[in-house]
């Protein structure tokens, strides 16, 4: 791969061999990276809402914006791929808390996060690391040549999950 493949709000990307999916400004939304290390295949997700579950029926609607649509297709493609599934491990970053507020329904950050887990843990997907939470965005490097994640912000720096 040339260059890196960047992922919008609401959008997945899965590359496999060397390369990097990146995605920029997760503040409540999370991305959520599953790899294959054995296959080197690798998908990145910038989901923006915990469910699907609130969508009107019959709603046009784009499943990548959903932790429990988005994180399934994604893993379908990667399996498509070459990918086995009882290889893949997942890494997730964001779902950060951008205003305070006394209300639980307006955390969609905690929400977020909430979700991704439930949707990884059905799936029978490990997280073997994560940078969540707190009140700061965060942009995240996802490199599938090693499943190597650098998570980026303003107010902490980089880590390297």
């Amino acid at each position: 791969m040339t260059g890196a493949l960047n992922v919008g709000i609401s959008d997945w990307k899965v590359n496999k061999g060397s390369g990097i999916i990146v995605t920029y400004a997760l503040g409540s939304c999370v991305g959520i990276c599953l790899y294959d290390k054995a296959a080197l295949i690798g998908g990145l997700s910038h989901i923006m809402l915990p469910d699907s579950k609130g969508v009107a029926a019959g709603a046009s609607t784009n499943r990548m914006k959903f932790a429990d649509t988005a994180i399934p297709d994604m893993l379908s493609k990667m399996l498509t791929m070459g990918a086995v599934k009882a290889r893949i491990t997942a890494k997730i970053a964001g779902g950060a808390q951008m205003f305070v507020t006394s209300s639980e329904k307006f955390n969609i950050g905690d929400r977020n996060v909430a979700a991704v887990k439930d949707a990884l843990r059905a799936l029978n997907i490990p997280i073997v690391a994560h940078d969540v939470g707190l009140n700061f965005g965060r942009t995240v490097f996802f490199h599938t040549d090693d499943g190597k994640i650098i998570v980026k912000s303003s107010a902490k720096g980089e880590k390297i999950l």
